[in-house]
């Protein structure tokens, strides 16, 4: 009996490894096409925040303002494709003529591509570590809006890739100082205290409750600096 479970298990770990090797092509072409398509449209600044925000309430509206400021200041907006506050970065881009990129990730539940993307400029993952590549490669500044789980992982993302320049410091601005106080009070009360980060590292991030200051640090930031891929 022993020998016959070897014996599957052997089996049925050579048949994934098999798999595992050909991933690695489906890989490699969601690398190609995201290069490709972006690389085509310039300087942008990616959008963050939860799919679950609603058209109509506070965080929602602030962040079509946002986008279509930005967009007519002549930068693409990046979300990632779906509802919510995604939908309503796309919106402020097209409403402003802007360009408008959605890298939507194939989910189970919550995300679908909005109707507000370039129809050229929607691209579609079924791996979130190639998509975080495209965010991080192509984008001229970060903007946090409120959000759940998938916006921490990118908001740490990010923050550890300036941290550690792994690529150059950019502007990384959080929308909504009540909303991400208590995070920035836990980052400074048990993560710097502990040791685990310095004081300086606190100063990553900047802070606006208005679609004007968020202008203002992205165009403050890049009065002197130039506009290029980042790694």
């Amino acid at each position: 009996m022993n020998d016959t479970i070897h014996v599957l298990k052997e089996r049925h770990w050579k048949e994934s490894m098999a798999h595992s090797s050909w991933q690695i092509f489906k890989i490699m072409a969601e690398f190609v096409d995201g290069f490709d398509t972006l690389a085509k449209i310039g300087p942008c600044i990616s959008i963050f925040g939860s799919a679950r925000t609603q058209p109509g309430t506070r965080y929602y509206e602030l962040t079509v303002e946002v986008a279509q400021k930005l967009a007519g200041e002549g930068f693409g907006i990046i979300t990632g494709g779906g509802p919510g506050i995604m939908e309503a970065a796309n919106k402020g881009a097209t409403l402003a003529g802007g360009k408008s990129v959605g890298l939507n990730i194939d989910l189970p539940f919550e995300q679908r591509p909005n109707e507000f993307i370039d129809n050229d400029k929607l691209l579609n993952f079924d791996y979130f570590f190639v998509r975080k590549v495209m965010f991080t490669k192509y984008s001229q500044g970060f903007i946090m809006m409120p959000g759940g789980f998938g916006t921490m992982d990118e908001f740490f993302e990010v923050a550890t890739l300036i941290q550690t320049e792994k690529f150059k410091q950019m502007p990384m601005v959080l929308v909504g100082r009540s909303y991400w106080q208590g995070l920035m009070t836990w980052l400074q009360e048990s993560m710097m205290e502990e040791g685990n980060i310095s004081k300086e590292d606190l100063n990553l991030f900047k802070f606006a409750d208005t679609a004007d200051e968020v202008v203002h640090h992205m165009l403050e930031y890049y009065r002197t600096r130039p506009l290029a891929p980042n790694f």
